[in-house]
Order: structure tokens, then sequence, then C-alpha cells
């Protein structure tokens, strides 16, 4: 009988090691839900404003550009941002702006220009684009009108 007492005594003390260990876990696990999450601070910062892109070498390819952005507790308040300019891009309108173009437009004998519209179809890093452009170019060999009437060349012998 002694032997069962003592197997008791230490299947109870077992078990309440148990309940103590399981306590003490569930305590630990409470506390850390109990905690108040970290709230995402209300920052008093500005959006960044972001410059041209400036390419490295060129005008087009890799580059950077600056960013910028004001208030009184910001950690960060100017940074530099790897940046790229595509090179078949109309340079003319801005580097940061790609525009979709219509077909050449006629001849203006005038001004022996042709002109086209272009509309804004991409702004790289909310780049300040406008929405619609013209471009004009020469119109290359002006041909005269051909007469209409038959011509026949004449050999003549000397």
């Amino acid at each position: 009988m002694p032997q069962q007492q003592q197997q008791r005594r230490l299947f109870t003390a077992a078990l309440l090691a148990l309940v103590f260990i399981l306590a003490a876990v569930s305590t630990t696990e409470a506390g850390k839900k109990e905690k108040p999450e970290k709230k995402a601070k209300k920052s008093d910062c500005g959006e960044w404003q972001w410059s041209v892109c400036v390419p490295t070498n060129g005008d087009c390819g890799l580059g950077t550009r600056e960013g910028t952005r004001t208030g009184a507790e910001c950690k960060q308040t100017t940074k530099t941002q790897k940046c790229k300019i595509p090179c078949n891009w109309k340079k003319q309108f801005g580097a940061e702006c790609k525009y979709q173009f219509q077909a050449w437009g006629e001849c203006d004998l005038n001004t022996a220009l042709k002109t086209r519209t272009g509309n804004l179809k991409r702004a790289l890093h909310n780049a300040d684009c406008q929405k619609t452009v013209t471009i004009s170019k020469p119109c290359g060999k002006l041909t005269k009108p051909k007469p209409q009437g038959k011509f026949h060349l004449q050999k003549v012998v000397h």
C-alpha cells in the first residue's frame, strides 16, 4: 500500500506541475495578447515629391531622381531613387510622359510642315504631363504635279 500512495503522490505532483506550466504559458500568451498592438503612427510627414529622372549617361537609360517631403517629426525628408528613362519615348514632351500618336496629317503647303497629335498614354512616377501634344515635321520632298500631256523625247544627232 505504501507504494501505491507514493505513486499517487508522484502522479499528483506531476499533474500539479503540468497545470502550473500550462497556467504559466497561458498567462504569458494572454499577456502578449493584452498588450496594445503598435498603432500606426499618424505622421505629419507630407507626401513625397519627386524630381524628374536625370540619366546617368546621355539622355535616356538608367539614372536617379531626388525625393523630398516636409514634416516636423519626419525621420527622413530627402532620398534618392533609381529610375529609368525609356530611350524610345519623345523627350521633347518630358522623358517620363508616353503618348499615343495619330497618323501624320497632310502637308501644309504654306508652312511645308505636317503635324500629328498625341494623347497621354502613361506618366511615370506621377510626372506632370500634358494631356495632348502636337508635333510637326518637314514634309520632305515636295513633288510638283506631273504634266498631264504626253511628251516624246527625240534624239538629236549632230
